[in-house]
């Protein structure tokens, strides 16, 4: 038996940074068996026996812009990787978030009330299957099939139908009459993974998505005069569009200067497409975990692009795509190639991964693989801060296969940072602060949950917004300021060479940064990410002699901050003392921070625009 008085020991002596270096993080029962199977390790790295399913894509849409009628065949090729036998096959059918009945965390409006996709057929290994008896449940669908064993593949061959909505915008739809930003459009089947198996979760509007790294052949028929743009490379150019655009785009591919691929001009000539009644465009996208494609009769298209890899020389072009009336996205050209500038040689300094990426102006503020639709913005701040923030999801969830539905802060969070961090690049003038006035407004509330908190467990939006966006990016920056640029980009670049292309979970993402940045980082992921309650730093005392003062910052809240103190001068200049994160790694609650003025102080004042504080009636001193 253990004594009072030695567990009251125990507790002082976990007060030390010795046991703060050691502690380790709590692991739920369902995440520990993936390491005890060995599909994820410690280390943060894939474990020996990781394994994850991959399936091929042939798609065959007719999509009709007025009557908004979309019909396609597909043929998918899925390999079961995993260790299991499969008895059934589960599908996403997004597009059902508007069927009549389906559960739904955001309102539609009642004419997008529909019957939903419609399966008209199904094959599975050349046989044809009684489509009245699959089990569909609003966007999940489940498919009983003979078993299909470890290392064998399965083919299914569907055709379907449904009609894309109107309004109510949930990141797909029509945007105005002869434009149309078309997503999730396609059943396709679920991730079966080594943490929950299927994918079981279903989409009501909120939460975004978890999808497999995939092969895509698409091919989209369209009236004649509209464009189409899409995930992945257009394969017949010469087809779809006459000689002079084709050209155009060449040009673009090669050149760092903006290309006009299409202006009003051109529009008025109604001669840009081939002159067939229905044009089919054709693309290919490999290994990403999406296909999206937008189509327009009258927008006009900015092009440029720029060396994103410099070891090889690979370029990556990047377009804007919208309607000539939004004055404000003749900018968004140069802002997005900023972006993909930035994103590959300053943060995070990794070469954009992709042949493309497409800015479509459109309704909603949602990213996709070398997608973007977003809407237009009257101030030039917002529409850089939004084009940089949906761009940047390109690392994070789709080159790193995040599972979005259940951990919306691994890509949210990132994209909030780089929000934070590139838009000054593009404009110096920017001070990002999206995020912080909320997260300091509902800190420490009952509105305010862990950030490990599932995704589909946060109840209001104020607490998914937090635990999804600031919160995060605060934590990642927090980091970086401590670790410093260079060992934190290394760290990062371990995570992202580790696992992009597979699926991450959250113990491997702190598992790799601490693994490559050589500290154990858990104190700190601990009160960060597990643990609740706020920030919240107070001056609790000034003393001075002379010109020496020493300052008493108190930690009043059990969030760990960096100390950031500003000291304004009689003169009217000012002076910053800064302290990273790692003055409370050894749960002290107070630090002291030393200074020596050469001139008369007149206050000191703590804070600044990325350390929240709940409380900032005694963040400043003024001398007497």
């Amino acid at each position: 038996m253990v004594s009072r008085q030695s567990i009251c020991a125990l507790a002082i002596l976990c007060t030390t940074a010795q046991c703060y270096a050691q502690q380790q993080l709590p692991i739920p029962r369902n995440l520990e068996a993936a390491f005890e199977k060995g599909t994820r390790s410690k280390d943060g790295r894939p474990g020996k026996n990781y394994w994850q399913n991959k399936a091929d894509y042939t798609l065959n849409v007719s999509f009709n812009p007025v009557t908004r009628q979309l019909t396609g065949t597909e043929t998918i090729e899925y390999s079961n990787n995993s260790p299991d036998t499969l008895s059934d096959i589960w599908f996403k059918l997004y597009p059902n978030l508007y069927k009549k009945g389906a559960l739904r965390s955001r309102s539609i409006e009642e004419e997008d009330v529909g019957e939903g996709v419609q399966i008209n057929s199904m094959k599975i290994n050349g046989i044809a299957q009684d489509s009245a008896q699959l089990k569909i449940d609003a966007t999940n669908m489940t498919v009983d099939i003979n078993p299909l064993l470890p290392g064998k593949s399965i083919q299914f061959s569907i055709t379907y139908s449904y009609t894309l909505n109107k309004g109510s915008h949930i990141r797909t739809g029509e945007i105005d009459q002869g434009s149309d930003f078309v997503a999730y459009f396609f059943p396709r089947i679920a991730v079966y993974d080594d943490i929950d198996g299927w994918n079981e979760y279903p989409y009501n509007g909120s939460e975004e998505f978890y999808n497999d790294f995939c092969n895509f052949k698409a091919s989209i028929s369209v009236p004649k005069n509209y464009i189409v743009w899409a995930t992945g490379n257009l394969l017949n150019c010469s087809e779809v569009l006459n000689t002079t655009y084709c050209e155009r785009i060449q040009q673009a591919e090669k050149n760092d200067g903006v290309t006009t691929i299409i202006d009003t001009t051109d529009l008025q000539t109604q001669n840009i497409t081939a002159s067939n009644s229905t044009n089919t465009w054709r693309f290919e996208a490999n290994d990403v975990t999406d296909f999206a494609f937008a189509t327009s009769d009258h927008y006009i298209w900015k092009s440029s692009s720029l060396v994103g890899d410099e070891a090889t020389g690979r370029r990556t072009r990047v377009d804007a795509v919208f309607n000539p009336e939004h004055k404000d996205y003749f900018d968004v050209i140069d802002h997005a190639r900023a972006t993909v500038q930035h994103m590959s040689y300053d943060f995070p300094k990794w070469p954009y991964p992709y042949p493309h990426e497409t800015v479509f102006d459109g309704l909603d503020q949602m990213e996709y693989p070398m997608m973007v639709n977003d809407n237009p913005l009257k101030e030039k701040a917002d529409e850089i801060e939004l084009t940089d923030h949906e761009i940047f999801h390109t690392m994070f969830p789709f080159y790193m296969g995040i599972n979005e539905t259940k951990y919306g802060w691994m890509d949210e969070g990132w994209a909030t940072i780089a929000e934070w961090l590139i838009s000054p690049m593009i404009d110096p003038a920017i001070v990002d602060e999206y995020g912080v006035e909320p997260y300091e407004k509902n800190a420490g509330t009952e509105a305010d949950v862990p950030i490990k908190t599932l995704t589909p467990q946060l109840h209001g939006t104020v607490a998914f917004f937090l635990n999804s966006y600031p919160k995060p990016a605060f934590g990642y920056l927090y980091v970086k300021d401590m670790l410093g640029d260079s060992l934190f980009t290394k760290a990062l670049h371990y995570y992202i060479e580790q696992w992009h292309g597979k699926h991450p979970m959250p113990y491997d993402f702190f598992s790799c940064i601490n693994e490559a940045s050589g500290y154990n980082l858990n104190w700190f992921w601990k009160r960060w990410f597990f643990d609740d309650g706020f920030p919240d730093l107070a001056i609790s005392k000034v003393t001075y002699n002379n010109n020496n003062y020493s300052i008493i910052v108190t930690s009043k809240g059990n969030k760990p901050v960096p100390v950031d103190l500003v000291i304004y001068y009689v003169d009217n200049t000012t002076q910053k003392i800064h302290q990273n994160i790692s003055v409370w790694e050894k749960g002290n609650v107070t630090v002291t921070l030393s200074l020596t003025a050469a001139k008369p102080v007149r206050k000191l004042v703590l804070g600044s625009t990325y350390v929240p504080d709940v409380n900032k009636i005694d963040n400043e001193y003024n001398m007497k």
